[in-house]
């Protein structure tokens, strides 16, 4: 939902056809960032930031603290972690490991236990807030802040005084200066070099613009659709329009980003596409997403497809953020997924496989998320995420391959981190990554045997033993009180005669003992992990 300096992340597909299908290519420069021009790092594994998945407001150590559907996140010049904390009514701060509270307070709880919100300025501490959502540092370290449910734009300053900038907690769709400007549930806001504020004005399926001293305008026109939800009934919605951004129409935004010409990316949810504003030249384009309405929907209904941005599927984008190679990081919130639109593609980053909602952990496509709902990068390329359902902060952590990796066109093997030492030399064939057997076998903790004069391998780890024969493509997995499970490979293992080393596919290998694989086309790596 905000712009983060020294940013750049690489949605470049590699195809790897030696030892398996591609993979999702980034990488890291030597400054700690993702760069696109050297593809030696991918996306890695997710972690848990803050919060243990329940609900509630308790501050203290990070993974220990307790967050009500955190919406909106962003990091601070000093790498501190600003979190609006909706339901708990309160903004928050990461640092150091631990939580505290930045700004908000609760007197009072409804009848299902949740914090109420209020509308009071002063004091950081004294100060309340009504569903809290979108967050975005000023020039001078101000966070701004989109009061959801106060239909109005907050400012916390560096003495940690809060203020009302515009709105007034009364919903409408007012122009005017300060206070005296109306807002229907605004959900994030960015705010440019000179100070202006941006604002997704939700409700209002509109964009406004703040100057510096508090006059509200609206870029967009209005939209006059009407939706028959029910015999002799209509309902206002959001409309869909690019051209000139006087004429432009737009269903529900929910996020809003500047990117480095100062022009504005807008999640616009109810259309589920990216928009672009070009400020310059009054232009608004649709940059990503298709779908159109279908009758008696107010919105245009979400799925999901990667691939050319113009066929791209969304479901209910919300929070963007945009990366310093002209990309856009979405938090595609019920495709339960983070996307990233770039150079006219998009690919998904992170993310259950098949959309649904989780917590697990895991690399890439095998990290479940719940309705995240926000994106930011901190200094040293991990993602942020916002899993507002689960509750919880957390990060999508950049993997760097070891520094003692081999430059040359060896084949290499990492297995979490480390690089595996061979006695003998890897080699490719039939589009197939061989290793040494005992050497891989090993550094996983299996102990190795060789039977019937060297022509059947064993590797034993626990109660599992899986059996191979040279030549064979068959494999045996023996464990106890269950049934053999013979499988089927495509390289047969063989000997190397003169190292008299025998090599086995690697892909394969690793699968079978449920690990993740993956190929590193630029080092010739194949990439182990848990």
């Amino acid at each position: 939902m905000k712009r983060i300096k020294s940013v750049v992340i690489s949605s470049l597909l590699t195809a790897a056809l030696v030892g398996g299908t591609s993979i999702a290519s980034a990488s890291i420069s030597k400054d700690g960032v993702f760069s696109s021009k050297d593809s030696n790092q991918l996306l890695s594994s997710s972690l848990n930031v803050a919060g243990t998945g329940d609900a509630g407001t308790t501050n203290g150590e990070a993974l220990a603290s307790l967050f009500r559907s955190p919406q909106s996140i962003l990091v601070a010049a000093d790498g501190s972690i600003i979190v609006s904390d909706s339901n708990s009514q309160v903004i928050r701060k990461i640092a150091a490991g631990k939580v505290t509270t930045l700004a908000g307070a609760s007197v009072e709880k409804d009848a299902q236990g949740f914090p109420v919100g209020g509308l009071l300025d002063g004091t950081s501490d004294l100060s309340f807030f009504n569903h809290p959502n979108g967050i975005a540092l000023g020039v001078n370290g101000s966070i701004y802040i989109a009061d959801t449910d106060n239909h109005a734009i907050r400012v916390i300053d560096a003495t940690g005084t809060v203020t009302i900038l515009a709105g007034n907690g009364v919903q409408g769709n007012v122009n005017a200066v300060g206070k005296e400007a109306k807002f229907n549930h605004p959900t994030d806001l960015a705010v440019a070099k000179d100070g202006t504020v941006y604002v997704a004005d939700t409700l209002n399926n509109a964009i406004r613009k703040i100057t510096a001293d508090g006059t509200v305008t609206t870029l967009n026109a209005a939209s006059d659709r009407k939706v028959l939800i029910a015999s002799g009934q209509t309902i206002a919605a959001g409309d869909y329009l690019d051209g000139a951004l006087t004429q432009a129409k737009f269903n529900e935004p929910s996020g809003i980003a500047i990117d480095a010409k100062g022009n504005l990316y807008v999640s616009d949810t109810g259309n589920q596409k990216i928009r672009y504003i070009d400020l310059a030249s009054g232009q608004v384009t649709t940059v990503a997403g298709s779908g159109s309405y279908e009758t008696a929907k107010i919105n245009v209904v979400g799925d999901y497809a990667d691939g050319d941005a113009a066929k791209a599927m969304f479901d209910s984008p919300l929070g963007i953020t945009v990366t310093d190679e002209g990309g856009l990081l979405i938090a595609d919130s019920l495709n339960h997924s983070i996307r990233y639109l770039y150079n006219g593609k998009v690919s998904t980053i992170a993310g259950d496989a098949d959309q649904f909602a989780g917590e697990a952990n895991g690399v890439e496509r095998s990290t479940q998320f719940s309705v995240p709902t926000d994106v930011a990068v901190a200094a040293d390329g991990t993602i942020l995420v916002t899993d507002s359902f689960n509750n919880k902060i957390r990060s999508i952590t950049p993997y760097q391959l070891p520094a003692d990796l081999a430059k040359d066109d060896s084949i290499k093997v990492v297995y979490n981190g480390k690089s595996v030492v061979f006695d003998s030399k890897a080699e490719i064939k039939a589009s197939r990554t061989m290793v040494p057997f005992r050497a891989i076998a090993e550094a996983l903790g299996y102990e190795v045997k060789y039977t019937a004069e060297g022509q059947i391998i064993e590797m034993t780890k626990g109660t599992v033993t899986i059996k191979m024969a040279i030549g064979a493509k068959t494999v045996t997995t023996i464990e106890k009180d269950k049934a053999d499970v013979i499988t089927t490979i495509d390289v047969a293992p063989y000997i190397i005669a003169k190292d008299n080393r025998t090599l086995i596919p690697v892909r394969f290998f690793a699968e079978q003992v449920g690990l993740n694989v993956e190929w590193n086309q630029k080092n010739h790596t194949a990439i182990l992990r848990n």
